[in-house]
């Protein structure tokens, strides 16, 4: 029988208070709340942090504090991403940053979510599907990334705007739900 770190991995119902669950994410909010304590000029204690954080960390990442996730260990941010403040990832599935990725402030990033059958979610059971944002994605302040969605290369995400299904590459997408409103050369 698989476990539930397994089942939430793979996207199927589990019991996110499983204690392998807890213990992995007690030890994110041990490592986020040091990172969020560094100082501005502790860039190396940052980088340190987001490698023990993060499953995977490309070259001179910034992820501005504060910052919050779930596990820190589906994370994978590309080379040069950029985070500003107050942002906060639901890593139960991968967040997959490509490279020279930036994001606005109090960007959220969500791989969770519940099943809608009252009953079954009232047993306490989740699921989660992954987040992936290609290369040279801009995401405006405020915006929130929902379960499952794909962000392709190049595209812009503008503030506030709330993406509830995949964006191809090389668009700009506003509003609630997000809609393309521009195709850039």
């Amino acid at each position: 029988m698989p476990s539930e770190k397994a089942k939430m991995l793979a996207g199927e119902l589990y019991n996110p208070r499983a204690p392998e669950l807890v213990a992995d994410r007690e030890r994110a909010r041990e490592l986020v709340g040091l990172y969020n304590q560094t100082g501005a000029t502790d860039q190396e204690s940052r980088a340190l942090l987001l490698e023990e954080l993060c499953g995977s960390v490309g070259e001179r990442p910034t992820v501005e504090p504060p910052f919050r996730c779930d596990y820190g260990e589906q994370i994978t941010l590309g080379d040069r991403f950029f985070a500003n403040f107050g942002c906060v990832f639901l890593d139960v599935c991968p967040i997959e940053f490509g490279d020279r990725c930036l994001l606005g402030p109090s960007v959220h990033v969500y791989t969770a979510t519940h099943p809608l059958d009252a009953a079954t979610r009232a047993e306490g059971k989740e699921y989660g599907k992954p987040v992936t944002v290609g290369d040279d994605v801009w995401v405006g302040g405020q915006a929130v990334l929902n379960p499952g969605v794909e962000i392709g290369d190049r595209s812009v995400v503008a503030s506030g705007a709330v993406v509830t299904r995949d964006v191809p590459p090389d668009v700009v997408v506003q509003g609630n739900p997000a809609e393309v409103v521009k195709e850039l050369d």
